[in-house]
């Protein structure tokens, strides 16, 4: 029989802020453990009107960053502690780094997750207050966004481009503005195709014909 671990079970969550060389500098935990938490991620396109086409071309254009969130819940009721103590450190999160000119870098790392990010947004509630007013409970809402440098994207995966002609085959249903999206990633840039291979009219493309694809300058 399979045990399946729960929140509660697990090892506490922490949220680990990095310096400017992403380094460790401090650990903050989290009281309790999340009892859930959601991931979003999108990508973005482009789409492109091609006269006597039923349908836009669709482009892809870039990645949009994930999204980490969920609720944090902090009780201090038996210390009798004001829990700004530990709400006050998530806020931190938001405010500038004097030495990155930004919010700190950071990881939210429990278990196997472990998401790389800048804290987007806070929302706090307090529900629990001691008889001078102190808050001794509060759940937050925190949004992570993302966040990679440019050397991480670029070399994972690393891109690749049309950096020599090649050739091609023309199927059925094939236009000069499919190719050139599917080659190029725009459809727009056709003409680099028919300049290259003596087209004069772009809607004439037979099925079979041996196209050279030149490489973008």
């Amino acid at each position: 029989m399979v045990e399946l671990a729960t929140s509660s079970k697990l090892k506490k969550a922490y949220i680990a802020v990095l310096d400017a060389q992403g380094r460790i500098q401090e650990e903050i935990p989290v009281l309790f453990n999340p009892k859930e938490y959601s991931q979003d991620k999108n990508n973005q396109f482009k789409y492109t009107n091609i006269p006597g086409l039923t349908t836009p071309l669709t482009q892809f254009v870039s990645g949009n960053v994930e999204t980490l969130r969920m609720d944090l819940f902090f009780d201090t009721y038996e210390e009798k502690k004001d829990v700004r103590e530990h709400t006050n450190k998530i806020d931190k999160l938001l405010d500038i780094d004097p030495e990155l000119h930004s919010p700190p870098i950071c990881k939210f790392i429990w278990g196997s997750l472990e998401f790389k990010a800048v804290l987007e947004r806070v929302n706090k509630k307090f529900t629990m207050f001691l008889s001078d007013g102190i808050p001794v409970r509060a759940t937050l809402s925190v949004t992570f966004k993302e966040y990679k440098t440019l050397e991480e994207q670029m070399n994972n995966p690393p891109r690749q481009s049309s950096d020599r002609t090649k050739r091609r085959l023309v199927k059925e249903g094939d236009t000069l503005w499919s190719i050139a999206a599917e080659e190029y990633g725009d459809p727009g840039e056709w003409r680099h195709i028919a300049k290259e291979n003596g087209i004069i009219n772009p809607r004439i493309l037979p099925p079979g014909t041996e196209l050279a694809i030149p490489p973008m300058e």
